[in-house]
């Protein structure tokens, strides 16, 4: 009864405000206001990189800002509603603060679960929750797409370097590992057409033209 009760707690008081926070579709709304559907132009996601190719650098970076800011944001609003846990189901809270906003954000209620691939939401999260992972997550991510050029490919190997950097910095945490697992897994699972277009050949690399070319297809956040 005592984990029944954690566990419909936790739903209540920490996953669902931090998957509504996490469903705010702020690529939709940004192109809204500029007239336009996002998900009817370019690869037709919601992400920052759909929206910087539809919509240019600017308002591409401030959807990556925004998405980024997801898990953040939901725990600094939950910490001011909800009585803290008590110290030893402090980390089980985050890390359901923190799955609650990337599932939101990939599957928005508002858009019927059609949101982005959660890139973005995810790096955001690990900022925070392990930020020296996070670091080399980012600087691998970094490296594969300044020599390959495929927003895509380095967001899978980011994720797969996650779990190893996970195992790697938090010295053998489980909980840890075995989130960080389910992160990259849900990653992967969202680029599954970025995949099928890289193996294919026609994954289209990312251009400083970004804006002008219409059929990009990159990953995005």
């Amino acid at each position: 009864m005592p984990f029944l009760v954690n566990l419909f707690g936790f739903l209540v008081f920490f996953f669902l405000p931090a998957y509504l926070v996490g469903s705010i579709p702020y690529g939709y709304i940004i192109g809204r206001l500029k007239g336009v559907d996002i998900r009817k132009q370019g690869s037709g996601n919601i992400g920052a990189t759909n929206v910087w190719r539809v919509l240019g650098k600017g308002w591409g970076m401030t959807t990556f800002v925004l998405d980024f800011l997801k898990v953040p944001l939901a725990s600094k609003c939950i910490s001011r509603l909800v009585v803290p846990p008590p110290p030893d189901l402090l980390g089980w809270a985050l890390i359901t603060i923190f799955l609650g906003a990337v599932i939101g954000h990939n599957f928005p209620i508002w858009l019927k679960f059609k949101g982005g691939k959660g890139i973005a939401t995810t790096a955001g999260g690990l900022l925070g929750l392990m930020p020296h992972a996070f670091l080399l997550v980012l600087a691998v991510w970094i490296v594969v797409f300044t020599v390959f050029r495929y927003v895509s490919l380095a967001s899978l190997a980011a994720a797969l370097v996650l779990p190893p950097a996970t195992w790697f910095f938090a010295r053998g945490d489980k909980v840890l590992l075995g989130f960080s697992c389910l992160l990259a897994v849900m990653a992967i699972w969202r680029h599954r057409s970025n995949i099928q277009r890289l193996l294919g050949g026609t994954e289209h690399k990312w251009s400083r033209r970004a804006k002008d070319d219409e059929t990009e297809t990159g990953g995005g956040a």
